[in-house]
């Protein structure tokens, strides 16, 4: 895998761990979006994992 590629997994990543904290220190977080944020995060992990 080209190092860009990898750069711009971890910045999608990143991105992602600041929106799943934001939406879990809402008064009411929604469960499914939380859900959701966490699965494209796992699925981010794994493919930075077979590089």
């Amino acid at each position: 895998m080209h190092s860009s590629h990898i750069d711009a997994l971890k910045a999608k990543h990143a991105g992602l761990e600041a929106r799943l904290h934001e939406e879990e220190t809402r008064p009411a977080p929604d469960i499914a979006m939380v859900r959701q944020i966490k699965k494209q995060k796992l699925r981010i992990k794994e493919e930075l994992a077979s590089c």
